[in-house]
Formats: structure tokens, C-alpha cells, sequence
């Protein structure tokens, strides 16, 4: 590999030079810091000291991570493909630099081989004591994670880890693209209708395009067509714990408000569950800058929220599981309702908290299914921004979410073409974001337009919009669109289990009251509907799914730790109800029930 040359898409790579080979990496965007002799200490008093030989194997690629290494004299390499024809080095460590990446805070295997290049020290911190430290020390907690964030960046870019072969129109393809992309998964697509690499390794591997998509690691794991949950299972994501699957409260759906509900329920005792359909951190997960989030005056990524969010909610014990998709809903006696899921499994709560979010709704004009995933993007976070390199890019949304894509993407882009149907921005962005985006050189406004067609057969090469005023059509020449457009509740499953309003968003509160097919369902309880209870007592619901929320990060954290207070609230008054005589009767009346409207 040539010197300071990216792989495509990626960050660049030290230069194949004897000083590089054997010297240490620089430092990358704060990604490989040195710790100071005060934080190397504390680390210390937590960890054990050990010799390391050369040539040593600390880490091992596709194996669980369970320790952190500090470097304390000697080098480390970490190595991709190690013992193959393909092996390459990727960083060199020196002392002070520790090893280590987002998988191991969060248990996942290992990406790439840690080994000594020659003799030395290293400092050995486990998992668990690891996790406390960044819990509790934020001196220490802020480094690591910031450093973890950005190894796990690189490696994506540099088109590490497993590879995804598979046809750009393929459905699965692309639902594969989407699962590995929003979780952050350093991962290499080769396109099974453009890429020589793919019919060499489909020979290799004696199978034929109809079997595709596939997924390959380390020339030694084949998974045909898998789902979501068996690439998870590979690479080590939480699934759902064995034996008792009852709790206190059970959370659907993992972005701020999910995941707020989570910290102060299980902060506060309860027992928490949290299950994710697709990937943690919602729409919020995937947005490159929030900066008008209280307490973060230079503004925080999605990325770095969501995972300061897991780790904090893990520090109190809440169980995070993915992907588990929500099926079903029903009652299953006066105390406990039971979610089913997609694969047959269920869970029952006593109280369940509904934080599935919205997504942005997909722009339906012609042709522009067959780019989605490789043009044409839902989000934009670095991972779809390197795709973008230099080239002209569009967005289309006229909202916050918009306005932080286009100056994320100015950083990347030559040029960012915000496409607005109404007359201006400040109907729908906040005002910080508006005088950003129109003094950004890069950037260019165009109001009252609409785009009506996507132009191109392998990649997007132009996009045909309207102006909606005149009716004059122009063409734009852009190689990428990033839509953020309306929001679609993912509510499908509840449709008539609890009331929803006219757009699929759930009612709560009065409303929800006013809206109750099944008022028999509260009588007796004792107490009035809560501000954020469905129709259904015990159900919740907070967030963007919730009718009438303000869609901001901290509004949807702060409905989230809202509801555990109205739970512990129901939780009281169905103890007393439940011991009043009443509570069988109760239980009786909504298994009755049940045929109708908890099918």
C-alpha cells in the first residue's frame, strides 16, 4: 500500500517505510491517544502487570475481547488477516498507547490480531473492571471512548472485517448494508454486479450468484443470505438472556428515549430490559453533529450519545438485546403484559415503555429504489459522508436533521445542494442551523424544489427536480441524494392493540383517554391516566413515536426518564389493586378481552 494513499472509502494508512513498519503510528483524529502517567496509574491499580514475547498474540481477530492492553514498554501491532496471504499491518503502539476498540466495551470479537513486535510490558485491564473505570472515572472514560470511537471509524473506512458479497439490487443486500453500517460494524461490500473481486471469491468458495448475499470472515466463515441476527451472533451482539424472561419494565426500542428510560429505571431498581429492532441510538444514532444538546457546548455525535448512553445504562444493570423486532402485544394477567418478537420469543413486564421511534419516510420517485444503499441514504454519518469523498452531493428535508447532514457533509463534499419544497428554513430548522448552512460556501439553498426523478444505473449521475412554483424542471449533477423527509411511526405491530392517531402515532394522556375502545380496563385502578400512558394502563410512551412529542434529542431523554416515574407509579397502585380483591376480577375481564383487541 502506498504511502498516506486511502483504501477506497477509507482513512489514510502509514507508508510501507522501514521508520512506519517499525515506528509508531501518529496519532489520527484522537484516535490513538497517549495516556499520561496519571491516568497509565489509576489504570494500574485495577490491572496487572505482564511480560509479552515477541511475536505474542494479545488479541485475536474473531475472538471475544475481554481485556485491554496498556503498552508499557515494547511495541504492539495490529495486524488484519493475520497468517493469511492478505496479512497487513495496520497500526503500530508504542508505551502509553492502549489497545483496543469500540468492540470491547460492549463485548463484541475482535476486528483484527493484536501482537507483540518485540519484547515488553503491557498493563492488563478485564472487561469488567474496564467498564468502571469509564463509568466512573470521566477523565479516563473520555479518552477511551473518544479513542474507541474513532479506531471503530477507521477500521470501517479502511474496509476491515467481514466482507458482504452481494448485487446492489438485492433487497437482502442492502438490508445487510443497513444493519452493518447503523450498528457501526467494520465491514467491506463487494458489489456482485460491478466488482471482479466477487466472481473470484464466488468461485473460491464454489458458489453461485443465486446464493448470494453472502457473508464472508477471515476466508473461514460463510454465512449464506443470514439475517440480522445471525450476523449479529457472529460478531457478538447482545442478544436476549436465557431463562427468566420476566421484569419490571420492558423497553421497546433503544434511541434517547429508550435509553434514558433505561438508566433511570434500572439507576432506580427496577429490573430493565431493553430490545432493539435494528441498532442503538435511533435517529439520533446516526447524526453526525448534535449541537444544541444541553451540557455539550461544542456539540456531541450521535455515535458518541448513544454509546455514552449504553455504557451508562449497562453501568445499572439494564440488559440491551439486538435485533429483536416486536410482533405482538398482549395481556397476560392483571400484572403483566407479554411482547412477542419476529423470532418466536417473548418477554412479560410488568410495565412496558414504547420508544420505537420514527423513520424517514423513503422519497418515491422513479428510480430511486435501485440506488437506495448506494446513492442514496437515510442518514449521514462518516460511513455514507467517505462514500461522498469529493463529489457533489444533495439533501432533501428542510428540518434539523437536514440542516446537520448538509454541514457534515460540506466537510466531505465539493459541493452540498439542500433541496427545500416550502419557501424557507426557518420554518422547520432551528435558527443556529439556518445561518450556518446559508454562509457555508459550500452549500446551496434551493427553495420551492422538489425532485422528480433519480437518473442513473449503477450509481446516481444526476437528479431531475422541479421548481414547484413555476413547473421549470432543471438537472443537477450530483453523486449521492441523503434524504430526511417527514417521519413514518414504527407502530404497525399496535395498530389495534392501543390507540393511534391518524398518522400511526400513539395517543396518550387525555387524548388517549378520549380515544379508549376498552375503558373496562381501568376500572378500579384507582388512579387517572398519566401524561404519558397509552390506552392501555401500564403501557407508555415517549419519544418521536409519541403523538404530539417535540422531535429534539433532550425532550425525547427527558419523556424517557418521565416514564419511569409514572411506572413506579402504576407499579404502586397495581400492587394495591392486586391485593384488594379486585385484581382477579381484573385479570378476568381483560383475558376476555383479549381476542379483540390484543390479537
Amino acid at each position: 500500500m502506498s504511502g498516506d494513499q486511502p483504501r477506497p472509502g477509507g482513512e489514510p494508512v502509514m507508508e510501507e517505510t522501514d521508520e512506519a513498519v517499525f515506528g509508531e503510528t501518529p496519532d489520527i483524529h484522537g484516535a490513538y491517544p497517549r495516556l499520561t502517567e496519571d491516568q497509565t496509574a489509576r489504570l494500574g491499580e485495577h490491572g496487572q502487570r505482564r511480560i509479552m514475547a515477541p511475536n505474542e498474540v494479545l488479541i485475536q481477530e474473531g475472538e471475544r475481547c475481554e481485556t485491554l492492553f496498556v503498552v508499557l514498554s515494547g511495541t504492539v501491532a495490529v495486524v488484519e488477516d493475520y497468517g493469511t496471504p492478505e496479512e497487513r499491518v495496520l497500526r503500530v503502539h508504542g508505551p502509553g498507547r492502549f489497545i483496543g476498540e469500540l468492540g470491547l466495551l460492549h463485548g463484541q470479537v475482535a476486528f483484527y490480531t493484536a501482537l507483540a513486535r518485540e519484547p515488553g510490558e503491557v498493563l492488563v485491564v478485564s472487561l469488567d473492571q474496564l467498564r468502571h473505570l469509564v463509568a466512573q472515572d470521566s477523565t479516563i472514560g473520555d479518552v477511551v471512548l473518544r479513542a474507541c470511537l474513532g479506531r471503530r471509524a477507521l477500521l470501517v473506512g479502511q474496509g476491515a472485517g467481514f466482507r458482504i458479497i452481494g448485487s446492489r439490487y438485492s433487497p437482502n443486500t442492502r438490508r445487510l448494508r443497513e444493519f452493518a453500517v447503523r450498528n457501526r460494524l467494520p465491514h467491506r461490500w463487494i458489489d456482485l454486479e460491478t466488482d471482479e473481486e466477487a466472481e473470484e471469491l464466488l468461485r473460491r468458495f464454489g458458489i453461485g450468484p443465486e446464493e448470494t448475499p453472502l457473508v464472508i470472515w477471515r476466508d473461514a466463515t460463510l454465512l449464506r443470505n443470514p439475517s440480522n441476527a445471525e450476523l449479529a451472533r457472529l460478531i457478538g451482539l447482545p442478544s436476549l438472556p436465557a431463562g427468566d424472561r420476566h421484569g419490571d419494565v420492558l423497553i421497546v426500542g433503544s434511541g434517547p428515549a429508550g435509553l434514558a428510560a433505561a438508566v433511570y429505571a434500572a439507576s432506580e431498581g427496577l429490573s430493565a430490559t431493553v430490545v432493539e429492532a435494528m441498532a442503538t441510538g435511533g435517529q439520533a444514532g446516526t447524526s453526525s453533529r448534535i449541537e444544541n444538546l444541553l451540557g455539550f457546548p461544542a456539540g456531541i455525535s450521535g455515535a458518541e450519545l448513544t454509546e455514552r448512553a449504553v455504557l451508562q445504562a449497562n453501568k445499572f444493570g439494564a440488559r440491551i438485546s439486538l435485533p429483536v423486532e416486536a410482533t405482538g402485544l398482549r395481556g397476560e394477567d392483571e400484572d403483566h403484559y407479554v411482547v412477542a418478537f419476529a423470532d418466536g420469543s417473548e418477554i412479560a413486564a410488568r410495565a412496558v415503555v414504547l420508544a420505537t421511534g420514527a423513520r424517514y419516510r423513503r422519497l418515491q420517485v422513479p428510480g430511486i429504489e435501485r440506488l437506495e444503499g448506494t446513492s442514496v441514504h437515510y442518514s449521514a454519518t462518516a460511513y455514507e459522508a467517505q462514500q461522498c469523498r469529493t463529489d457533489p452531493v444533495a439533501v432533501v428535508g428542510g428540518g434539523n436533521s437536514a440542516g446537520q447532514a448538509v454541514l457534515f457533509l460540506a466537510g466531505y463534499a465539493s459541493k452540498v445542494n439542500l433541496l427545500v419544497r416550502g419557501p424557507s428554513l426557518e420554518a422547520d430548522m432551528s435558527r443556529y442551523l439556518v445561518d450556518q448552512v446559508e454562509s457555508h460556501p459550500r452549500v446551496e439553498v434551493m427553495l420551492h424544489t422538489e425532485v422528480t426523478e433519480v437518473i442513473g444505473q449503477e450509481a446516481l449521475q444526476e437528479l431531475d427536480v422541479v421548481d414547484n412554483r413555476t413547473g421549470e424542471h432543471r438537472r443537477l449533477a450530483v453523486r449521492s441524494l441523503f434524504v430526511f423527509t417527514g417521519a413514518a411511526p414504527h407502530t404497525d405491530w399496535l395498530a389495534d392493540i392501543i390507540a393511534l392517531d391518524s398518522r400511526g402515532f400513539i395517543l396518550t394522556g387525555a387524548e388517549a383517554q378520549e380515544a379508549c375502545a376498552y375503558p373496562e380496563v381501568w376500572h378500579g385502578r384507582g388512579r387517572s391516566w398519566t401524561t404519558l400512558e397509552t390506552s392501555l394502563p401500564g403501557i407508555f410512551a415517549v419519544g418521536d413515536v409519541r403523538s404530539g412529542s417535540v422531535k429534539r434529542v433532550a425532550s425525547a431523554a427527558g419523556e424517557g426518564a418521565m416514564a419511569i416515574h409514572f411506572v413506579h407509579r402504576h407499579l404502586g397502585h397495581s400492587a394495591a389493586f392486586g391485593t384488594a380483591g379486585g385484581g382477579s376480577d381484573m385479570g378476568l375481564r381483560l383475558r376476555r378481552r383479549e381476542s379483540s383487541w390484543l390479537a
